[in-house]
């Protein structure tokens, strides 16, 4: 791809947007990253990337809720990475309706946005949650979607709007539906951070959720070079596409690598407002990402035990640094 190409990354901010940029701006892409509006003019993540990164992005601050806030954003840009979302679980039991707004509506002004100025290629954001438990494994597209919480629910329907863009309106969108992404920067709202930050406050027990359910965890690279991948393959627009390592992990699992990677001897208290509702755990998530290798020639390059191992150091490493964990505290695991 020409290195002069422009790129809109919504929810640059955020844990894999930061990523994305980052790896758009070292890749030679001409990079737009919209952020949040705020009056600090803080720039989330992206604030803490190196200053050759930093200082080679186009920041516009807005938010997906406004039309003409998202219109101006994507005005004169080749490829649209949609990317900002509401994700937190635990929050769309309290506030549904925010959900709705940012996900549904916010969604639906980036394809208005995508199809006026007649962007080459919109890639949208979809979750692995979209399925809820596995009814069988490992989950291919086919797979039915059933929403087990109102975050999962509004993920379906943007997903939805996205595809019926493409066929009322022949607007190209492709659909990237990563599985568990983990890495640095992630919130400690979820499981593997929460892990990593608790040793490190040298609590002898750990506060966990459900300890059963199993994860298809994606180091944080692979889900971004899965989004590259699907912006330059001819053969992606109108499909949704899983990206997956192809390797499921239970959640007691993650805790004892952690645990010996980390060189910590720990004991698991069951916090009762860590646990889903019992209807709303998905209780196993474990991916088939055949059809995105087979259109992208996209691989994992973190997959197995041995690949989960290497980016659970990377991401321990991470959070090791004091500079990092400080900027947390696990007492905000729902956010």
């Amino acid at each position: 791809m020409n290195k002069n190409r422009k790129v809109l990354v919504t929810g640059a901010d955020g844990f894999i947007g930061s990523h994305l940029t980052e790896m758009l701006v070292r890749k030679g892409y001409e990079v737009n990253a919209f952020c949040l509006y705020n009056s600090f003019g803080l720039k989330g993540w992206l604030d803490f990337v190196a200053p050759e990164i930093k200082n080679n992005i186009n920041y516009i601050f807005g938010d997906i809720r406004n039309y003409d806030s998202i219109s101006k954003a994507v005005k004169s840009n080749n490829f649209v990475f949609h990317l900002a979302a509401l994700i937190g679980i635990p929050y769309s039991y309290t506030s549904p309706s925010s959900y709705v707004d940012t996900n549904i509506k916010g969604t639906l002004n980036v394809l208005e946005a995508c199809r006026k100025f007649d962007i080459e290629k919109l890639i949208h954001t979809s979750t692995s949650e979209t399925y809820g438990s596995a009814q069988y494994v490992p989950i291919n597209e086919e797979h039915p979607l059933v929403a087990q919480s109102p975050y999962a629910a509004t993920k379906i329907a943007a997903d939805q709007l996205a595809l019926s863009f493409f066929k009322s309106f022949n607007t190209p969108v492709s659909i990237l539906r990563p599985f568990n992404t983990y890495g640095p920067r992630q919130s400690c709202r979820a499981v593997i951070p929460s892990i990593i930050l608790q040793i490190l406050e040298k609590k002898e027990f750990i506060s966990l959720g459900s300890l059963m359910p199993t994860r298809d965890f994606n180091y944080v690279s692979d889900t971004c070079e899965a989004f590259e991948k699907i912006c330059i393959s001819n053969k992606t627009t109108g499909q949704i596409l899983n990206a997956a390592s192809e390797y499921e992990i239970s959640i007691a699992d993650t805790v004892k690598e952690i645990s010996k990677i980390m060189n910590s001897k720990i004991s698991i208290i069951s916090d009762q407002k860590r646990l889903r509702p019992d209807k709303s755990e998905v209780n196993r998530l474990f991916g088939d990402s055949s059809r995105l290798q087979e259109l992208s020639n996209w691989k994992p390059k973190y997959k197995g035990l041995d690949g989960f191992r290497e980016g659970i150091k990377k991401t321990i490493d991470w959070f090791i640094n004091n500079r990092n964990n400080t900027l947390y505290s696990d007492n905000n695991f729902s956010l």
